[in-house]
């Protein structure tokens, strides 16, 4: 048996509990380099509880819907930014933390120019850019120790579809 879940537009106010919207501001805080490059400062907090932030860069196979979710993962001891490279929208699946296991999902489909860097200890799915593979500058923490748990549904969700 299968739970649906809809999918919907990627905001700041929405994602807000579960992380950070990268984007560029209306206006820049400051403009640099000659007055040639608008600067949108500090978009993000990485939060680590050790170790380093790392950069990698991700190649992800194409998503589509609808999407089964049989799991979601999280990592305690750091948080993750994903951005993409080539404007590929990705399926961004979130979940509150309800005392170790994952709340209830949420399904959120990021549009162009829109990266996010998730929380510490968040619950999320796994990579899935829709319609398209995906490349992806992922800044997560490295170092020593484990820092991945994994949740495996007993009765998976299908996001069907994107709402608004």
């Amino acid at each position: 048996m299968s739970r649906v879940l809809e999918a919907r537009r990627l905001t700041a106010d929405r994602f807000a509990p579960f992380g950070d919207v990268l984007a560029p501001k209306p206006v820049p805080d400051k403009m640099i380099n000659q007055g040639k490059c608008a600067r949108h400062h500090d978009l993000a907090q990485l939060d680590f509880a050790d170790g380093r932030a790392g950069i990698s860069l991700f190649d992800a196979e194409a998503r589509a819907l609808p999407y089964s979710v049989e799991l979601v993962e999280r990592h305690p001891s750091g948080s993750q930014a994903f951005v993409p490279l080539d404007g590929v929208a990705m399926l961004i699946i979130v979940a509150p933390d309800a005392e170790g296991k994952p709340g209830p999902l949420q399904a959120f489909v990021s549009q162009p120019g829109q990266s996010i860097n998730l929380h510490r200890g968040t619950w999320h799915g796994v990579l899935a850019p829709l319609g398209a593979p995906g490349k992806y500058i992922v800044i997560d923490r490295i170092g020593a120790g484990a820092n991945l748990e994994e949740h495996w549904f007993d009765d998976p969700w299908t996001v069907t579809a994107i709402k608004d």
